[in-house]
C-alpha cells in the first residue's frame, strides 16, 4: 500500500539526516556548518556556476536513467561508465569522419553512440542469459577493458590527433554540434532538451506500455512474470540493451556542446555517479532529475569552501551521506508502513472474529 509516508516522508527525512550528519563532519573539520553551508548556496549565483550546475546535472541525468532502466529489472548494471565512454570514443571518430547536413549530422552521431552502448551492453546481457553469469561480474571488467580500447583508439597511428600536450579524435564539424543557449555567464546545453525527451520516453514506457509492465513485473518476480507468459530471458536482454543505449548518450551533452572532440583525458566517473542518482531519485525520471541537480550543485558549489579554508572533499563526504540517508529513510518508512498495514489488517481480522462470536451466541 503507498501512503503519503511513503512518497512525502523519506526525502524530508534524508534531507535532515543529511544536513545534521555532515554539519557534525564539518564541525569535527573544525568548520562553522552554517558559514559552510552558506558559502555553498551562495556560490550558485557566482559567475557560470548555476549554468554549470544545469549542465552537470544534465549528463548525471541521463546516467542515472541508465541504470534506472536496469534496476527496473533487478539488474545491477554499473557497466554503465564503460558504456557511455565505449560509445563516445566511437561516436567521436564517427562524428569528426562524417561530412554531413545540419541536424542529419546531429542524429547520426547519437544514433551511432546509442547502437555502440547497446553493443557494449549487449556482451554482459548475453552472458547473463545463455551462461547465467553475474552481471556485475561481467561489467565491472568490461569497465577496465574499456579503457584499453580508447587507449588504442586514440592513438596517433589509429584515430586519434595530437594536439599540444593532449591526443584526441578528430574536431566534429559545426554541422554535427548541438547549439548552447547563451545565459549570463555561461552556456546552457542544448542537450539538456533531449535528456528532458528522454526521461519523458522513459516514464510513458514503463507507465503506459506494456513492455514497461512486463519489465517492472519481471523484476518484481521472475517466476510470477513467467506464469503470466512474459520470457523473464528476453526482458533481460532488452532491459540490458536499453541501459546500454541510454548509457551511449551520457557523454553526448559536453562532446557535441562543448568539446567536439574526445580525449585520453576526458572526464571519467560519470556512470558511477549514475549509480548515486538514480538510488537518490528511486528510479522516478523526476526524482531522477533532482538526485542529478543535488549531485552536481555538490560538484560546483564544492571549490567555494577552500574560500573560507575547508576541503572540497567535505563536499564528497555529503554526497556519500545523502545516498545512506535516503536508503536509511526510505527503508525506516517501508517498516513503518508495513507495520501499520499489519496493524490494520489484525484490527480486521480481530472485528471479524468478534462479530462472528457475536453471531453465533445469538443463535
Amino acid at each position: 500500500m503507498t501512503s503519503w509516508r511513503t512518497k512525502l516522508l523519506p526525502p524530508l527525512l534524508a534531507i535532515v539526516f543529511a544536513v545534521l550528519l555532515s554539519a557534525i563532519a564539518l564541525i569535527i573539520s573544525g568548520a562553522d556548518p552554517l558559514q559552510a553551508y552558506g558559502t555553498m548556496i551562495g556560490q550558485m549565483f557566482k559567475g557560470s556556476t548555476a549554468v554549470d550546475t544545469v549542465n552537470l546535472a544534465t549528463v548525471y541525468y541521463l546516467s542515472g536513467l541508465a541504470v534506472a532502466i536496469g534496476f527496473q529489472m533487478n539488474l545491477f548494471n554499473i557497466g554503465v561508465e564503460g558504456q557511455y565512454r565505449f560509445a563516445a570514443v566511437v561516436a567521436a571518430i564517427a562524428g569528426g569522419a562524417m561530412k554531413l547536413p545540419p541536424v542529419i549530422h546531429v542524429v547520426a552521431i547519437l544514433l551511432v553512440a546509442i547502437v555502440a552502448g547497446m553493443a557494449y551492453a549487449a556482451i554482459p546481457a548475453i552472458l547473463k542469459v545463455t551462461r547465467g553469469v553475474s552481471e556485475v561480474i561481467s561489467t565491472i571488467m568490461l569497465n577496465a577493458i574499456v579503457a584499453g580500447i580508447i587507449a588504442f583508439l586514440i592513438n596517433a597511428d589509429q584515430f586519434g590527433v595530437q594536439r599540444g600536450n593532449n591526443i584526441g579524435t578528430r574536431v566534429i564539424e559545426p554541422s554535427g554540434r548541438i547549439p548552447g543557449i547563451p545565459l549570463g555567464s555561461g552556456t546552457l546545453f542544448g542537450f539538456v532538451f533531449i535528456a528532458a525527451i528522454v526521461g519523458g520516453a522513459y516514464w510513458f514506457m514503463l507507465n503506459r506500455t506494456r513492455f514497461g509492465f512486463e519489465l517492472k513485473a519481471s523484476g518484481e518476480s521472475t517466476t510470477a512474470a513467467a506464469a503470466g507468459g512474459v520470457n523473464a530471458k528476453k526482458m533481460t536482454l532488452i532491459a540490458m540493451l536499453l541501459s546500454g543505449g541510454v548509457a551511449g548518450l551520457v557523454a553526448m551533452p559536453e562532446l557535441l556542446g562543448r568539446d567536439y572532440s574526445y580525449g585520453i583525458t576526458a572526464t571519467q566517473m560519470y556512470g558511477f555517479t549514475g549509480i548515486a542518482v538514480a538510488l537518490l531519485g528511486r528510479n522516478h525520471p523526476g526524482g531522477i532529475a533532482l538526485g542529478a541537480l543535488l549531485w552536481a550543485f555538490l560538484d560546483t558549489s564544492a571549490v567555494s569552501l577552500e574560500q573560507i579554508n575547508v576541503s572540497k572533499e567535505i563536499a564528497t563526504i555529503m554526497q556519500g551521506i545523502i545516498v545512506l540517508s535516503v536508503v536509511v529513510a526510505y527503508e525506516i518508512v517501508r517498516r513503518a508502513d508495513l507495520a501499520a498495514e499489519q496493524r490494520r489488517v489484525g484490527r480486521a481480522l480481530a472485528g471479524r472474529k468478534g462479530s462472528s462470536v457475536a453471531e453465533g451466541g445469538a443463535v
